[in-house]
């Protein structure tokens, strides 16, 4: 089924992830439109910048974690989690 793209699963699955993030935040806006809020970095954000902003910071930690740590990704995700969790919080 994925050999068209040489995909493997955990591939498929980051964007099939991100898709229904996409799809989430779509049917959160429809359902429950929200005002932008100013937060720690002094600039108004929506649900939309502060996932952005998520996704864009995640890519960095994964990115640093495989350059720099020789430990198992799982960790990074670990830190992603939290990393997003501080995000929605206070950005």
């Amino acid at each position: 089924m994925l050999d068209w793209m040489a995909w493997t699963w955990p591939t498929a699955a980051f964007f099939g992830i991100i898709a229904a993030l996409l799809v989430t935040m779509t049917v959160l806006a429809i359902k429950f439109p929200e005002t932008p809020r100013v937060g720690i970095l002094r600039i108004e954000t929506t649900r939309g910048d502060r996932l952005f902003i998520t996704l864009l910071g995640s890519a960095f930690i994964n990115l640093a974690w495989l350059g720099l740590i020789d430990a198992p990704q799982w960790g990074a995700l670990v830190v992603c989690a939290a990393y997003a969790a501080a995000v929605f919080r206070w950005v």
